[in-house]
């Protein structure tokens, strides 16, 4: 049986000020719950409190020792490159190259006007991106050609490259993956949607000529019982209403109930192919959360 590790997306503000939980105490329990990594999603300018991304990444490295850091997703084509690659080298440099690098295109044409980036340039500067931060990570020089004047630059010190899982799930986000990354990493989709794209990443990674990136989902989850923790529906409606999906198809994809049930539905995921869970908190209390999540881990083990 495939190993499967399962993640946790740390605390947002609003649940950092209302459980008074801190960063450094939200990874350290996941860490003591022994699940296999911490995440933190990329945003500018959202109109809610966010915190940026590889400053939380850091703090949480400082205050953990041997569980993964995850950038779910990082955003290298909204920052200049160069600036993009000396943030990811030096957050391998602080986890002691526990990172790794969840890389996308997202955010509304809001956040890419505050950023000073044009929205349409995304999809070619993230293409760039996945090409060049090899390179620039290396401390080999490498010229910009997306930047005014196409600079040369060399980055040091030299860390290794973290894994790259290349985050949507739309046909040109698993062709990325397939080209560049060492993982394809969709989010809110089904066991079934997982089997489909697998067929096409697959077919392109021969194509390419590269071995088969691995395949990591991100989740939701609010496991157990109890009035603070929400329905499946509730769930269901929320994503339904942020990402106008259908909602019988939003039911498919929250984790509720007892963790035996989570570990069931997470191995739908691992026959379809996947072999890691990143998993959001839609409710309850967040170090129980966590707790729960960890023994639908260890159900899925034995």
């Amino acid at each position: 049986m495939r190993t499967f590790e399962i993640g946790v997306i740390l605390p947002g503000v609003a649940v950092q000020r209302s459980a008074g939980l801190d960063l450094r105490e939200a990874a350290r329990h996941a860490e003591d719950a022994e699940l296999d990594g911490v995440w933190h999603g990329d945003h500018l300018a959202t109109g809610g409190p966010t915190l940026d991304a590889p400053i939380a990444l850091a703090t949480a490295a400082a205050s953990t020792a041997r569980i993964t850091i995850g950038a779910g997703v990082f955003v290298p084509a909204i920052r200049p490159l160069v600036w993009a690659a000396k943030q990811i080298a030096t957050l391998q440099h602080v986890s002691g190259d526990r990172l790794v690098l969840g890389i996308g295109s997202g955010g509304g044409p809001g956040q890419w006007r505050a950023a000073g980036v044009p929205f349409d340039q995304r999809g070619s500067r993230t293409d760039t991106a996945l090409e060049l931060l090899p390179r620039l990570l290396a401390g080999k020089e490498t010229r910009l050609r997306d930047e005014p004047g196409e600079p040369a630059v060399e980055l040091t010190p030299a860390t290794a490259m973290p894994p790259v899982w290349v985050g949507n799930a739309s046909r040109i986000a698993i062709r990325r993956a397939a080209r560049w990354g060492d993982g394809w990493f969709p989010s809110l989709i089904s066991p079934r949607e997982v089997a489909t794209g697998r067929e096409l990443l697959s077919a392109s990674a021969q194509e390419a000529g590269r071995t088969v990136p691995v395949i990591a989902i991100g989740g939701v989850a609010a496991l157990g019982t109890g009035s603070e923790v929400p329905s499946r529906a509730r769930i269901a409606s929320g994503i339904s209403g942020a990402y106008g999906r259908p909602l019988e198809e939003a039911m498919e994809i929250p984790l509720t109930g007892p963790p035996q049930q989570a570990a069931e539905r997470l191995a739908a995921y691992r026959e379809a192919g996947a072999t890691h869970a990143v998993v959001g908190i839609s409710g309850g209390d967040w170090r129980a959360q966590v707790d729960l999540l960890a023994e639908a881990r260890t159900l899925m083990h034995r």
